[in-house]
């Protein structure tokens, strides 16, 4: 069946298939030319990749990302990492990755992150005389910060895939590698800034209004606190936190920020039910490909030949970070979760590399496969939100893709900033 799986699912990637489809489809004809089971199994194991409880924090946190964009918090959040920043050369680009890097910490994904500040950071930037292009390529790689600062909806999928890692273990695992990462890209966005001459937007505003601003972002800025600080202190699990997340931002904003009204709710909950189905038909889909690849013995095979190999830990996970880079070309990450964990992290772990830290790389690397063309799925959020041409966002991209890999590389190199947290966290 392997050989009309991944034949099938290249040609339909190729003639612009969706990627939830591409991946059903192509389970669905090697199932069909290639075996006798009974075609119904497809759908069994689609419906089996969706029956899980910890999967109900992924539309929960969608929808708490929906209802901070629809609450003004959004905005709330930018004028409060641009009032540090802006005055600086290239402040607004770097207010832009702050931003991106706060919204991390409740939005739990790229795209919602590139969708919501993200696009009112271009806007602005633009107006303060960026190119609209070079706005938009820091955007799409600050974005990437999203899946890696906790809470992440990766996260959640991963540890639903190795057993050796559990979902509060990653998520204090992913705090230091995306701060790392927001640091590369104020470091690009400093280096790109003098190159080309890019202006801050004045003065410092006046200290009181700098702590106006700040007393008015507290009640955003705390639901990043609530969510990492009850996890860790045991007061609820991801998947309840992402409910409490869901009841924090309704209320603050329709109480405290009285910017959301109940009947943009609709509306907000609609936007959210919409993208939760095209996360969750991807994930029913990837369950079924991974499925004939477990029945043909495609992971153990991949296993003993790597095995039988004798190659080190470290070449090994620059094998990986090859092989996912290049798999990130053309599919997203939860795909890439879901096919490929299964196979590589019982290598990993039986060659003594941490669970930990071989999830944050894969994580990582999938991750940035999201700005790499030519289907980087944040490039084409980005150049869609703000009326931009891909091929002028693409050629903005390089030193921005450049900077990610290098902290990629300190990561597989460095394996305690993956799990210093974690382990001085108990986990």
């Amino acid at each position: 069946m392997a050989e009309i799986l991944f034949p099938a699912l290249f040609v339909l990637l190729a003639l612009g298939v969706p990627v939830a489809f591409a991946m059903a489809i192509s389970a669905f004809l090697a199932l069909a030319l290639g075996s006798s089971y009974p075609h119904i199994v497809i759908v069994k194991e689609m419906f089996s990749g969706l029956d899980s409880f910890p999967l109900l924090a992924v539309p929960f946190f969608i929808l708490a990302a929906e209802l901070m964009s629809g609450g003004a918090m959004t905005q709330i959040l930018l004028r409060f990492a641009a009032q540090f920043v802006g005055h600086l050369r290239g402040g607004l680009g770097y207010a832009n990755v702050v931003s991106s890097t706060m919204f991390a910490g409740i939005s739990g994904s790229a795209l919602a992150d590139a969708a919501g500040p993200g696009a009112m950071m271009i806007r602005m930037m633009e107006k303060g005389g960026y190119p609209r292009a070079y706005a938009g390529a820091l955007t799409a790689s600050s974005s990437v910060v999203g899946p890696i600062i906790p809470p992440s909806i990766i996260m959640i999928l991963y540890a639903m895939q190795d057993e050796h890692v559990s979902v509060v273990a990653l998520f204090m695992a992913g705090l230091l590698p995306g701060l790392c990462i927001s640091g590369a890209m104020l470091l690009t966005n400093w280096w790109m800034s003098r190159q080309r001459g890019y202006t801050g937007t004045g003065s410092r505003p006046p200290l009181p209004e700098m702590l106006r601003t700040t007393l008015h972002a507290l009640p955003a800025l705390f639901l990043i606190v609530l969510i990492i600080g009850g996890i860790r202190g045991g007061f609820f699990t991801p998947t309840e936190a992402s409910v409490i997340a869901v009841v924090y931002a309704l209320l603050c904003g329709v109480l405290v920020y009285r910017s959301l009204r109940l009947r943009d709710l609709p509306g907000i909950i609609l936007q959210a039910a919409l993208t939760s189905t095209a996360v969750l038909l991807i994930l029913g889909a990837a369950r079924a490909f991974a499925w004939i690849l477990i029945i043909e013995s495609v992971p153990q095979s991949l296993a003993q030949y790597i095995v039988a190999l004798n190659l080190s830990p470290i070449v090994f996970l620059l094998v990986v970070n090859v092989l996912l880079l290049g798999f990130g070309l053309f599919l997203d990450p939860l795909p890439g979760v879901m096919i490929l964990v299964p196979i590589l992290a019982p290598i990993a772990f039986s060659l003594g590399i941490d669970p930990i830290h071989f999830a944050i790389v894969v994580i990582v690397n999938l991750t940035i496969g999201l700005t790499t063309p030519p289907v980087g799925s944040l490039l084409f959020v980005v150049a869609s939100a703000v009326n931009l041409r891909p091929a002028a966002l693409i050629r903005e991209m390089p030193p921005f893709i450049l900077a990610n890999i290098m902290v990629l590389l300190l990561l597989t190199f460095v394996p305690s900033i993956s799990t210093w947290l974690p382990r001085i966290s108990g986990f």
